[in-house]
């Protein structure tokens, strides 16, 4: 399947991302609280974007079951927004007043960029590798997850089987409205080394 071709051969960016050191901070429960605030709010901004991308995808489809799968995986990105916001609140955040660094603001670009000017297939392409990425690093932090990990419920969200679903779904879309060409690859591959310049971003490097 096109999804698991796609994977495969960007998996060294996976690993880079699961071994990045923000990311190995936030499964050892060692991440400073105040870069946790930091990738909230860039990650509330991007989901901001991520949902705008998902609305203008939906608006070019008209075959019935990839509306279903776009209206289903929109309501998923609403309710991260609610983890953000609630976040958020705890953390003194003002999500109204977000300035997204450069690293986000690359992402955010692509994703827009992408909506609006290319195919549904490129779009489908660019967005798969932030639901995928987040459910292996989920998966893969969560034997770190402690009771009392002050993280835990940031892990088991996305190490979870409602949230794991999303991506899968995401997937099957993709395998049913993109075709296997450069394009496609392309903008699959720079969506995640997006993803890796987004944590190094966050931590200022």
């Amino acid at each position: 399947m096109l999804h698991d071709v796609l994977w495969r051969s960007n998996l060294h960016l996976a690993h880079s991302c699961l071994a990045h050191p923000f990311v190995q901070a936030l499964g050892e429960g060692t991440l400073k609280s105040d870069l946790f605030r930091a990738f909230i709010a860039q990650d509330a901004f991007f989901l901001g974007a991520f949902r705008k991308a998902y609305a203008l995808a939906l608006a070019r489809c008209d075959e019935t079951e990839s509306i279903t799968s776009l209206y289903e995986l929109l309501g998923g990105v609403l309710e991260e927004l609610k983890l953000h916001r609630a976040y958020a609140t705890e953390g003194g955040i003002d999500l109204e007043i977000v300035v997204p660094n450069p690293a986000c603001r690359a992402y955010t670009d692509l994703l827009l960029r992408t909506a609006w000017h290319t195919s549904l297939g490129e779009t489908i392409a660019a967005m798969t590798p932030c639901m995928r990425l987040y459910a292996y690093l989920g998966r893969e932090l969560a034997s770190k997850c402690s009771l009392h990990h002050p993280y835990r419920r940031w892990i088991e969200t996305y190490s979870g089987e409602e949230f794991g679903r999303l991506p899968r779904r995401l997937e099957t879309l993709l395998d049913r409205v993109a075709a296997d060409n450069i394009e496609i690859r392309d903008s699959y591959r720079y969506a995640l080394q997006c993803e890796l310049d987004f944590f190094s971003g966050v931590l200022g490097t």
